[in-house]
């Protein structure tokens, strides 16, 4: 049997596993193309947020990292969270912990603590108030200016959205290490490789490449921005996975990743077999002990009240 006609077999076998356990199956931007093909709902963490907060089903099948499923668990406990690869982690929500965090609100009394979705249940119960790439600026700009802001864990996020906002953020000193590593140099050599190319950027860059871009978005921003640009070339400044979804909507536009090295490693441990195998034993699982999960929700809830 060829790989081509053993997926073609999975990929049926899961959709009807799907119907018979109820099932949703969301996939975020950078997971495998064949992985997005299987899922209900393509997109980025703010997307998936909403999306498991207001699906009926009963069962979750989560494509993406830890703190994804973990998220979709606080907001729908009566729910069965499925990541079908345990082990698929994020370095940066890794870059903080809970106690770290406690110790260091006691250093900013006060301080309205805003944390990046990219962060663990433990960080997040902690927190005032959740925000992702895409609604960061927004959930910024509705806070009382009369309080300190303490940005957690993204540094780079963090100071993308002060000087959008005029406001004074003191961040957390962690990073997304796929978009960190992306320089200006990688940046100004696509543009001469691919004269009259738009630069779509993630905000999880550093604010040299940042000050390089065309416009700065998050994964389902960039899709929404070249679907609707009159410009043909775009040079892609996030993880590789989105041009999946970037060709797919946008098939008479071309689009260049702004450099090999944008892999997340983690993003791409979900396979097929493993979307099989968690819909035929309904594991691994993903929960929150119940007093941290009431204390996220508030934390995510009141981010999907700004947004």
């Amino acid at each position: 049997m060829s790989d081509q006609t053993r997926a073609q077999d999975l990929s049926g076998e899961i959709r009807r596993l799907k119907k018979e356990r109820h099932a949703v199956i969301l996939a975020h931007a950078y997971q495998p193309p064949e992985i997005q093909e299987i899922a209900d709902y393509v997109g980025d963490s703010l997307g998936l947020s909403r999306q498991a907060a207001c699906s009926d089903a009963e069962v979750i099948v989560f494509c993406g990292v830890h703190f994804m499923a973990e998220s979709a668990f606080i907001l729908s406990p009566e729910k069965t969270v499925l990541l079908p690869e345990i082990n698929a982690g994020c370095p940066m929500a890794d870059m903080i912990t809970a106690p770290e965090l406690r110790k260091k609100k006691q250093e900013l009394p006060g301080a309205t603590v805003v944390c990046y979705v990219n962060t663990s249940a433990e960080v997040k119960a902690e927190s005032d108030i959740a925000c992702t790439s895409a609604n960061a600026v927004q959930v910024v700009a509705s806070l009382p200016e009369d309080r300190p802001i303490l940005f957690v864990p993204d540094q780079n996020l963090g100071n993308y959205v002060a000087a959008q906002t005029g406001r004074d953020i003191v961040c957390w000193e962690g990073f997304c290490g796929t978009h960190n590593r992306l320089t200006a140099e990688d940046i100004l050599k696509a543009k001469s490789q691919h004269p009259g190319a738009l630069v779509l950027v993630h905000p999880e860059c550093r604010p040299e490449v940042v000050a390089l871009a065309d416009t700065v978005a998050s994964t389902t921003g960039m899709i929404r921005f070249a679907a609707g640009s009159r410009a043909r070339q775009f040079i892609i400044a996030t993880e590789r996975g989105i041009l999946h979804q970037l060709r797919k909507q946008c098939p008479d536009k071309e689009f260049y990743l702004a450099s090999e090295e944008l892999l997340c490693p983690n993003m791409k441990l979900t396979t097929l077999e493993k979307v099989h195998r968690a819909l035929v034993s309904l594991e691994p699982r993903v929960t929150v002990p119940e007093k941290t999960r009431k204390r996220a929700e508030r934390c995510l809830e009141r981010m999907l009240e700004v947004t």
